[in-house]
């Protein structure tokens, strides 16, 4: 009975007309970034998190998370129809739904990613809806101690999951976690890490270091490397699908969509992470394992599935437990924290509206993908026209406008030049920025929660493995870092990570 309270709170907060209208706006907004590729949800949440300054916090949640799980839709439509995935989470999918727009099929494999899509978005918000209340349940009783303990594990089961070098995914970590530490010591106050600068005394600016890593280094890239860009559509086609087609995308979308649900509460998994095993799960699986890659329905619905459910439950951990499980939930954090919202189990209880009206405005903006993202097909692929000559600069100007309103800062603009250019530096180097971020935002909170154990037991380290919950997170976070040091493992994990 409390649960449909609940429920019904959610819906009536999201179904306000500002709400449902800012809920629009970021679903198209998300749908357009997703299309176009070189942007991405990080940077476009960063752009736009000045702007939500004079919103309500849950209206600005609403906006922000309907362009994340937006651009998981809109990137499905040009991997299908041109062979040009908007977002990591579609490379996936344009390997059998570009196949099948070649044999004039587009409509149908158009059809199978947005109906995949919207199930599970709607079983994900579901599964929220369900689980994050116990969750923080039990979060409401970790001390200090477990929640230290927790971060570890999850900083380092995001090295285990994201791709690339381990020791340099660990190294961008401790980058981050450093940076989180510049500024003002909040006991004492003596300037930390600071080099002598005043500017430097707050901290240094999450939008700046963000927009730095994630969108000037990203303009770099594409202005280094253009894409070669196909525009050469297929014909589309019906989007009706038949009764043969609806029983094999059944299967593969129940299977993604658990697949998804469950990597996107791991640090590091989320959508892309997702997508990939739901494909090869798929492949495995299949008695013709040969039609994948050639047009196979099941290699269209099942990663579809997976990134969409991905996408949405990566929230769990975020509003659970404070702990963002990859670069847009930390995004994502840094908002709730503009919005003078602290991250964590107390949000359910402190601030309901926000958290059911969230899970609802989920369930309004899967269904407004659903019913967007056909009619206008013709409009995302016109899109792709736009020279990226006219966009970057574009781009560039909204993004030293937005970091400058954040404080009105000239060194804050010259802060995301520089992260820029050291975003840059880094894809040379093939060090994902991922992990750097999620450092920076759980960096601070590592060293209170350090901090405030370590008062709490005289200063005696051991006081992390005297508290049973504590001592196996630690535990596990020991063991999955010392997996990753295995050769055997680093070596299936480097071969799973090429495949």
């Amino acid at each position: 009975m409390e649960f449909l309270a609940n429920i019904g709170l959610g819906f009536s907060t999201a179904l306000s007309v500002a709400n449902v209208l800012y809920c629009f706006l970021g679903a198209l907004l998300g749908t357009a970034i997703g299309v176009l590729p070189g942007l991405g949800p990080v940077a476009t949440i960063a752009m736009l998190l000045p702007m939500t300054f004079g919103l309500e916090p849950v209206t600005a949640l609403i906006m922000l998370a309907g362009i994340f799980y937006g651009a998981q839709y809109g990137s499905s439509t040009t991997a299908i129809l041109i062979n040009l995935p908007g977002e990591a989470s579609s490379v996936v999918t344009a390997l059998d739904g570009y196949r099948l727009a070649r044999q004039g099929r587009a409509g149908t494999a158009l059809a199978v990613a947005a109906l995949g899509s919207f199930f599970a978005g709607t079983v994900a918000a579901l599964i929220i809806a369900l689980f994050a209340p116990v969750l923080a349940a039990v979060a409401l009783s970790f001390g200090p101690h477990e929640y230290f303990s927790l971060m570890v594990l999850g900083l380092v089961a995001s090295v285990a999951i994201a791709s690339g070098s381990v020791e340099k995914s660990l190294a961008m970590i401790l980058l981050g976690v450093l940076l989180g530490l510049v500024g003002q010591d909040s006991q004492t106050g003596v300037g930390r890490l600071t080099f002598g600068m005043t500017d430097l005394l707050d901290g240094v600016e999450f939008v700046a270091i963000a927009m730095g890593l994630f969108g000037l280094a990203e303009i770099v890239q594409n202005l280094e490397n253009p894409a070669e860009r196909n525009s050469s559509v297929a014909r589309i086609g019906g989007l009706r699908l038949s009764r043969q087609e609806f029983r094999q995308m059944r299967g593969p979308v129940l299977r993604g969509t658990a697949i998804g649900s469950i990597l996107g509460i791991l640090p590091g998994g989320g959508a892309t992470i997702g997508a990939f095993a739901a494909y090869m799960a798929e492949k495995r699986l299949s008695r013709t394992p040969e039609r994948f890659g050639q047009g196979a329905i099941e290699g269209v619905a099942a990663p579809e599935a997976a990134n969409n459910a991905g996408a949405q439950t990566s929230f769990i951990p975020l509003l659970t437990l404070g702990i963002p499980a990859n670069a847009t939930m930390a995004m994502m954090t840094g908002a709730l924290i503009l919005h003078g919202v602290t991250p964590g189990p107390n949000i359910i209880s402190g601030e309901p509206t926000l958290f059911w009206g969230l899970i609802a405005s989920m369930w309004v903006g899967n269904l407004m993908l659903l019913v967007l993202n056909l009619p206008l097909i013709g409009v995302w692929v016109r899109m792709l026209s736009v020279p990226y000559r006219v966009l970057f600069p574009l781009i560039v100007a909204l993004s030293c406008i937005g970091v400058y309103t954040v404080s009105n800062s000239t060194f804050d603009v010259m802060m995301m030049v520089a992260f820029g250019a050291l975003g840059y530096l880094f894809f040379k180097l093939q060090c994902q920025p991922t992990p750097l971020l999620l450092g920076l935002v759980l960096g601070p909170m590592l060293e209170e929660n350090l901090r405030r154990a370590m008062l709490t037991g005289r200063g005696d380290p051991t006081v992390f493995l005297t508290r049973p919950i504590s001592a196996g997170l630690l535990v596990l976070a020991v063991i999955c870092l010392a997996a990753m040091i295995l050769p055997a493992v680093r070596r299936t994990r480097e071969v799973a990570f090429e495949e």
